[in-house]
C-alpha cells in the first residue's frame, strides 16, 4: 500500500511516522507513506497557495491549481488509486469505508487548511471527501493521520496477529458537519478542455443572495 500526503505542513508527519508500528511497516516494506509540499506546485515566487474566497467571508481558502497539478504529478497511471479530499463537509469515517480503501492499492491524500479548500478540488479533482468526525480542526494532517493508521492495520503483517482485526465493526451514525462550497482565484479553471467557473452569485456584490446560496448548500 502506498500513502501520498498532500500538505504544506509535510513535517507535522515526522515523528508520527517515525514510531511504533508504522515505522516497522515502512521498514519491512508493507507500506510506502510520501510527504508532497503543496508549495511545491506553486509559479509565483512566494510559493502563494490560497486566496480570498469570492463573496467575503473570513479567512483563506485553498487554491484549485496547485492541488490539481500536485494530484496528476503524484497518482499512479497503473495502479488501483483513491483519491481523498479530507474535508469537515465529507462523509464520516467507519471502519466499512476503512476496508474499503484497505483495497486500494495507492491513497492520495489532500489535507485542507484555513477556511476550506476550493470546491472545484472536491468536485473535481478527488474521488471524495472524507471527514474524521463532527469537529473541526486546524486542517486535514490530523485526519490523514487517522486514515493511515486505520488503513495500515488493515494491512497483512503490519499487525503480527491478524485475528485481532478480523472482527471488528463499528457503525456510521454520525451526522455532518454544516458547511457550504467555497471557490477562490481564479475565476474560471480550464481542467482537461472544460471550463470550470466560479458560480455567478458569489461575484454579485449580493451579500443577502450569497448568504441564501450558502444556506442552500450547506452539507
Amino acid at each position: 500500500m502506498k500513502f501520498d500526503i498532500i500538505t504544506i505542513f509535510p513535517n507535522l508527519f515526522k515523528g508520527f511516522l517515525s514510531e511504533s508500528l508504522l515505522a516497522r511497516a515502512q521498514k519491512k516494506k508493507l507500506i510506502k507513506i510520501n510527504l508532497h509540499n503543496l508549495r511545491k506546485w506553486t509559479d509565483d515566487n512566494h510559493k502563494t497557495v490560497d486566496d480570498r474566497p469570492y463573496g467575503g467571508g473570513a479567512g483563506m481558502v485553498l487554491k484549485v491549481e496547485p492541488i490539481y497539478k500536485a494530484v496528476k504529478a503524484i497518482k499512479a497511471k497503473k495502479r488501483k488509486t483513491r483519491v481523498i479530499l479530507l474535508s469537515a463537509k465529507g462523509k464520516t469515517l467507519d471502519q466499512k469505508k476503512v476496508r474499503q480503501l484497505a483495497e486500494y492499492d495507492q491513497l492520495v491524500f489532500i489535507c485542507g487548511r484555513y477556511e476550506g479548500v476550493d470546491e472545484r478540488v472536491a468536485k473535481h479533482v478527488a474521488d471524495e471527501e472524507i471527514s474524521i468526525g463532527n469537529y473541526i480542526l486546524f486542517g486535514g494532517e490530523i485526519p490523514a493521520m487517522l486514515l493511515i493508521e486505520t488503513v495500515s492495520r488493515l494491512i497483512p503483517g503490519v499487525i503480527a496477529k491478524p485475528e485481532s482485526v478480523k472482527f471488528e465493526s463499528f457503525s456510521d451514525k454520525q451526522a455532518k458537519s454544516k458547511e457550504y462550497p467555497q471557490y477562490t482565484r481564479p475565476e474560471t479553471f480550464i481542467l482537461n478542455g472544460k471550463k470550470l467557473n466560479v458560480p455567478k452569485v458569489l461575484l454579485s456584490g449580493n451579500h443577502a443572495e450569497i448568504e441564501k446560496w450558502r444556506k442552500g448548500r450547506s452539507k
